[in-house]
């Protein structure tokens, strides 16, 4: 979806009262991972198949663990990464689990910027999760509160800064955001902007 002018949107570089108007990274389309169909699936070829077997039974498959993952943030001193807040659900319905997190650079004192990203699986058992998408950037300076799910939309609210000289503590403009699965991507859906508590 297009914003009109004039719109707000969390993915921006500049800080100003335009703090969230990239709608091209964000408020439009997120391009997300797709599937690869088999050899024998885009070959076209016929098999035999072979007599029925029943089943085993399947462990359920459990949501990525993001203290496994690797996320690409740049902190200074080489400090650890925290994660902030996390959610887990069947994000683009494929039927397995997807987990939604925030994660900045680990402060005794401060706020750093976060990050939100969406985690698939492994590729391999014991693997490390794989970042699917990256819905926020740590580099554009934003804080996330009451991050949650809804079904399987992720929402979330996010903070920014009208000006350089507002102290990195007390962000002083809100957004709502929800990201959704549509088709083959997660899509932005901003709400209006306005002032932080």
């Amino acid at each position: 979806m297009q914003p009109s002018a004039g719109q707000d949107h969390p993915h921006t570089h500049a800080r100003g009262v335009h703090w969230i108007s990239t709608a091209a990274a964000l408020g439009a389309v997120v391009a997300a991972m797709a599937l690869v169909p088999t050899a024998d699936a885009s070959s076209g070829k016929h098999t035999t198949a072979a007599p029925a077997t029943p089943a085993a039974p399947t462990a359920p498959v459990t949501a990525p663990d993001p203290t496994a993952a690797t996320y690409p943030l740049n902190c200074p001193g080489g400090v650890r990464t925290d994660v902030i807040s996390r959610v887990s659900g069947d994000l683009d319905g494929d039927g397995r689990p997807e987990t939604a997190v925030v994660v900045r650079c680990h402060s005794d004192t401060g706020t750093p910027p976060s990050g939100v990203y969406v985690l698939h699986a492994p590729a391999e058992p014991g693997g490390a999760p794989v970042i699917a998408v990256t819905l926020v950037k740590p580099q554009d300076n934003r804080q996330i509160q009451d991050f949650r799910l809804e079904g399987r939309t992720v929402k979330a609210t996010v903070l920014g800064f009208s000006s350089d000289s507002v102290p990195q503590c007390c962000p002083d403009l809100s957004r709502s955001y929800s990201w959704e699965w549509r088709g083959d991507r997660y899509v932005a859906l901003p709400g209006p902007a306005g002032t932080a508590a």
